[in-house]
This record gives C-alpha cells, structure tokens and sequence, in this order.
C-alpha cells in the first residue's frame, strides 16, 4: 500500500522527529544530530518480516527491501522520500538479504529446506530482470559486495534444524565468495578448526555432538580492502577471512563482559526500572557489524544483540532461579526481583558437582569498537539502558510486538541493538544501530573509535497507537541503511530502515 505524506508528530513521542541533543541524556559528547522522518512504505503485515534488510541503488534511486513474509524483495522508488511507493517486486523465494552495487542486485536465498545449499540470485536494478543465480552454503543469511563490486560475499550460516535422535540435521557454516564477472563461487569453511582448541580459546561450541565446522555460525559481514570479518553471533566470535586465497585465516573469542563493572536491569517481574551491577557476565554475541578507518588503522563497530540456541532436543537457555547456584548469597540471586528470571546459557561455567560458579548472559546490551585483530576497544556499558530510562520510562525495556509492555524484555537481551550501519556526516563518522525491542536508533560519534560520544536517538514508534493494529508507528528495526549525501535524492544523507515487525520500511533525512 501507498502511505499518505508524513503528518507532524508531537513532543510526547519521545522527541518523536529528531536526534536529541547529547547534554538532553548524556553529560559529555558533541552536539548531536537532526535526524528528520521523511516518510514511510508500509506493507500492511504485523510481525511476519515483511520489511527487514534494505539496500540502495543510486542510479535508480530505489530502494530493495527483503519481504520475507512473501518471498520477495520489494522495489520501492524513494525519488521523493516523503513519498516512497512499490514500483516492482523481485521473485526471491527464501529471501533473507538483499546488497546493490553498479546497478547489480545480490540476494541470498534460503533452499526451501534450509539445511539444504542455499543461492544467491542476481537481478538488474533498473529492470529488474533476473541475471543469474549461483549455489551457496547452506542457510545464507547475509550478503554483501567487496568495495571495487566485483566480488560478493555470503555468510552461510548452516543453522541447525534439530538435535533429536535420528533426525540430526547440522550443516556447516561458511562464508562464499562470488566473482561476479566471471560466475565463480568459492567457499571457505571451517573444517581446519578443531572444537576442543576453540573452546579453550573462549570460542562459544555448544551443539551436542557438533564438530566445529558445523557448529560456527557466520551471521554478518563487513569487508574492508580483501578481508571480511565474520561475526558468529551464537559463538560469541568473529571469523577473519582473507578474500583473496578464500580462506579462513582466524577465529577469534570475543570474550565476557563483566556486569559487575557497569549494569543492566535483569528481571521482568519487578515492576521498576533497576539497572545496577550483577554478579553476572555477557557474552557479547552480535548481530550487525560495521567498519571504519582512522588513524590509519581499522576499527570494528558491533552491535550486541545476544542471541541463544531452541532446535528441536537441545535448547541452551535457561532461567536462573532453575539452577543451582554455587555462589555467594545464592537464594538471594534467585529471586526473580533479583536474578531469578533472567535467562542466562545451559553451558555457563559449574564446579564438579554440577553448580554453577559463574552466569554467562547472553548479549552486550551495547554497541562495541574493536580493532582488526578483534581485541576489545571501547564498549557502551549500560548507556543504551540507562538512554532508554531517561527518555521513555514509560516504556524502558518494552517489546516490539505490543505496546504497554514495560519493562517485559529486561530478563532477555534488554533493548537489543541488532541492525548497524557506518556513515560520515559533515566530515565526522558516526555509527547508527537500531534498537529491535523498544524500537529507534541511536547514534554515535566514531571521530575517535577508542573515545565514541553518544550524539542521539530518534523512535517513530507511537505508544499511544497498536502495534498488530498497524497505528503504532515503526516497530522492531532490523536493517539500518546509510546513504551518504552525494547519492542521495534530497543532497543530504538518509537512513532507511527495515522495520520487521511493523513491516514498514522508513526514510529519514540527517542534518
């Protein structure tokens, strides 16, 4: 359907139209973006991934968006971006990420049994005529080009579909590589990494009876110059692949953040916003992950969303109340005001009678910068949180999926940052990343990677409306897109963002 121009918001939606100043929820940081809702594709589904990854072709000024629910990547022209409008739809059954480059459209595409190779299929962005399509890995879940185009890379994630006696389904996960001038496909794997030595290393190996290969999941991607970095989200890992031998030169462990350090708010039956340190770690986990360069050097930018495993016989997350506890002031923790509630990994560390001595939770609640060999940087803390208390308490840690949900995501990954996205705006580098639970994006001053200032949050989400109702604005971004001003149509950059539970695609304009 065709959306009706904007209309003006009021104050009341959390400063509903532009980046809030840093000093408005942060004591230091620069002076913060405007960030302006341009308009809005809507698709008119509720919570079926009808709106999730984007991506932008210049020459066209079209927008292709991943419609998952139908099998499609929707066409959008965004000439007018307070006026985006459907003017074609790709057949991509099994879609799951969409990239552009030189006119040329990538998709990955799932096998209608996801265990099963997945392809790529490629189309023209002016005709939308369908080119080619080539064979993957199993479950490809992310797709990109290499910065000259001519090499596109696919995270195959090779998920699982059950653990249960005698219908074992576990392919291995990989990264593909996809010469496009020539219709090559090569595939690097992770057969020459033995799952013991990773463990030891702090790499996440959790499927029963799993070798390595089979149990990394490459989730996304960004390529800077001939090396692509990999994150494996369940494995709270990052691969480094060298693009050129096509070759898996490194799995690195991203190791544990210590809550005792900063806080997070941990029960959903509390009734109250309580972020404060836990005697709890975090196993970062992203999802998204960007790059920029300064200094000469290169910097990773993830965002933490956390993830755990639920296949048929193994499920890996599990409520700290069930479980015994060999720590100080046990009963207290597992209260379900306290710890109780929150979900934390099967596999945390325990002693030899079975009790647990540590609790792993999963996600960083944050956005991190680390440097190309993977070595922590700089983390967020609890700021997402503590943002979130301070400018819709109301509504701090609530779901996606329906309004007056207060505070029922604090046992499980909090906001969660999930899409992320890398941009210059007046000569300074920020990161974008959207927040999948309450909704909105928050935004970051990368200028000095080992120094980020907050510079701002925006939500379009309504409280006041309903969100299976389709009246409540955008909810649960998935993909955050940056256009930079020289490509686009209004000479100022744009961000789009997917929206996978609304199913709504929205533009913004950034000053």
């Amino acid at each position: 359907m065709r959306n009706k121009p904007p209309t003006r918001l009021t104050a009341a939606l959390v400063a509903g139209l532009m980046f809030l100043p840093a000093t408005a929820v942060a004591e230091t940081g620069p002076r913060g973006l405007e960030l302006t809702f341009l308009g809005r594709y809507s698709t008119g589904s509720f919570d079926a991934g009808a709106a999730e990854i984007t991506a932008y072709d210049p020459s066209t000024r079209r927008v292709f968006v991943v419609n998952a629910q139908a099998g499609t990547v929707d066409v959008l022209d965004v000439n007018d971006p307070r006026r985006p409008h459907k003017v074609a739809t790709l057949l991509t059954p099994g879609a799951n990420s969409v990239a552009v480059r030189r006119g040329l459209v990538a998709v990955a595409q799932q096998a209608p049994v996801k265990t099963d190779p997945g392809t790529v299929a490629f189309f023209a962005a002016g005709t939308g005529r369908k080119l080619k399509e080539v064979v993957v890995g199993a479950l490809p879940d992310m797709v990109t080009f290499t910065p000259d185009g001519n090499r596109v890379v696919v995270a195959n994630e090779g998920e699982p579909s059950s653990y249960c006696a005698g219908q074992v389904a576990d392919p291995e996960g990989s990264v593909s590589v996809v010469d496009v001038r020539r219709w090559t496909v090569r595939t690097a794997g992770f057969g020459g990494f033995d799952a013991d030595e990773l463990r030891a290393d702090g790499v996440r190996i959790t499927g029963p009876n799993a070798t390595a290969a089979q149990d990394l999941e490459p989730e996304y991607i960004t390529v800077d110059g001939d090396v692509a970095y990999v994150t494996l989200q369940e494995n709270n890992a990052l691969a480094i692949v060298d693009l050129d031998r096509v070759r898996v030169s490194d799995v690195v462990p991203l190791g544990l953040k210590d809550w005792t350090e900063s806080g997070f708010d941990a029960s959903d039956k509390d009734g109250k916003i309580d972020i404060r340190s836990r005697p709890v770690k975090g196993m970062y986990q992203p999802d998204s992950i960007g790059h920029l360069r300064a200094g000469g050097r290169t910097y990773l930018v993830t965002a933490n969303e956390g993830d755990g495993r639920d296949w048929g016989c193994h499920a890996d997350e599990v409520r700290v109340k069930s479980l015994n506890l060999a720590m100080p002031d046990a009963a207290v923790l597992k209260q379900d005001a306290e710890l109780g509630r929150l979900n934390v990994a099967a596999d945390s560390p325990r002693d030899a009678t079975g009790a647990y001595t540590e609790l792993h939770a999963f996600g960083g609640r944050s956005i991190s910068v680390r440097s190309a060999s993977g070595e922590l940087v700089w983390d967020s803390g609890d700021e997402l949180e503590r943002l979130i208390a301070r400018v819709a308490p109301a509504d701090f840690n609530a779901d996606n999926t329906a309004n007056g949900s207060f505070d029922t995501r604090s046992d499980n990954k909090g906001p969660e940052p999930e899409g992320l996205t890398v941009g210059e705006v007046r000569g300074r580098t920020y990161a974008f990343a959207g927040l999948e639970r309450i909704g909105g994006i928050v935004a970051y001053d990368m200028s000095d990677p080992r120094d980020p200032r907050f510079a701002g949050y925006v939500t379009t989400r309504d409280f006041t409306g309903s969100v299976p109702a389709g009246t409540a604005g955008d909810s649960g971004p998935e993909g955050v897109l940056f256009i930079p001003a020289a490509d686009s149509p209004t000479r100022r950059p744009l961000l789009v963002v997917g929206n996978e539970v609304s199913g709504t695609t929205a533009l913004y304009e950034i000053r």
